[in-house]
């Protein structure tokens, strides 16, 4: 998301938080959350990419406590934010971890029950009807590279799935990229010894960090990147039980503007 970047849209993620608490749907955010580049630390650093109530001396407090506060609406929503490589810097170069002082303030502020992540991890979603209970299983990574002009880190998904097994939906970020495509699969069940094929999911999804604008200048135009999808996804799961079988559908609905 970038939040805490002018250039995030914020009003696109306003927009989209307000639809998924309308739908009572948890938010995850994958990596990323903060932008934090504006530390006397970081080379980056420019005085026009910092808002006006983080210019301040203790800039990374300020952070996290305009972040408590924005994100209040959101309280029963939001599930779980992983770490992204720029949360990791500030670990590597500040000694402290942003993302955890984050949701520790924010569940002592509101009883929320938000969860701080890793750079990658699983998210096992439980779904029930009647006595049986079927489990989703999300591997999430932030993602790593670049991103490539042509393959645009679809790459990365194939690559991934030579060494991860065990899921239904592999998930990143990072490249600022927005995408979905199936790959089927065959499984082996030693118990019955049956074989089916199921559909591994792979998503990529994008950013609310409008970096290209007019083309006028900045490091992304400088460094010849194009425009980028602004948005997050929906996913939507059903959880399906037909005869003995019993399996779940997910149909993922980007939410972006170009």
């Amino acid at each position: 998301m970038h939040w805490d970047n002018p250039k995030c849209d914020r009003k696109l993620l306003k927009e989209h938080f307000d639809k998924a608490k309308e739908l009572g749907a948890p938010i995850f955010v994958n990596g990323d959350f903060f932008c934090a580049m504006q530390g006397k630390y970081d080379p980056r650093r420019s005085k026009k990419d910092i808002r006006p109530e983080h210019n301040k001396t203790n800039y990374l407090d300020a952070l996290v406590n305009t972040a408590v506060e924005w994100f209040e609406p959101y309280k029963d929503n939001l599930a779980l934010v992983g770490q992204g490589n720029h949360e990791t810097g500030i670990l590597k170069n500040c000694e402290t971890d942003l993302l955890v002082r984050f949701v520790e303030r924010f569940n002592y502020a509101y009883g929320a029950k938000l969860h701080a992540g890793g750079y990658g991890g699983h998210l096992a979603l439980k779904m029930t009807q009647s006595t049986t209970t079927r489990s989703y299983v999300i591997k999430y990574f932030h993602g790593s590279g670049g991103g490539g002009p042509v393959t645009k880190g679809v790459i990365q998904n194939n690559r991934m799935a030579t060494y991860i097994r065990g899921v239904d939906c592999i998930t990143q970020g990072h490249v600022h990229q927005a995408y979905s495509h199936f790959d089927p699969v065959e499984v082996f069940d030693s118990k019955s010894m049956s074989v089916s094929k199921k559909n591994l999911l792979h998503l990529r999804t994008p950013t609310y960090k409008e970096e290209y604008e007019d083309q006028f200048g900045g490091w992304h135009v400088e460094r010849g990147a194009p425009p980028k999808p602004l948005g997050g996804c929906y996913m939507h799961l059903e959880y399906h039980r037909v005869d003995d079988s019993r399996f779940v559908t997910a149909s993922p609905e980007f939410w972006v503007t170009a």
